[in-house]
């Protein structure tokens, strides 16, 4: 998962301002008590930030994977 694709599931699923609230304020203690912005500038995997968001945040497993992706462009 790259850094766009974690940004843009984050964004489907909460919503860009609860988001960003999310990504800012709330501890995640699966990758180590920080925040997932404190874990994307610490270098944590961001596949593991979404997981430990979603666990977090009672998301349905269901959800977890394929999330920010984007459409393919049509030719």
């Amino acid at each position: 998962m790259r850094l766009s694709e974690f940004r843009l599931a984050v964004s489907d699923e909460f919503g860009e301002a609860y988001g960003q609230v999310l990504t800012r304020d709330l501890v995640l203690e699966e990758i180590g008590g920080i925040t997932a912005e404190q874990g994307v500038a610490s270098g944590v995997s961001v596949r593991a930030i979404w997981l430990a968001l979603c666990r977090a945040t009672d998301v349905p497993p269901a959800r977890w994977y394929g999330v920010g992706q984007r459409e393919p462009k049509k030719s």
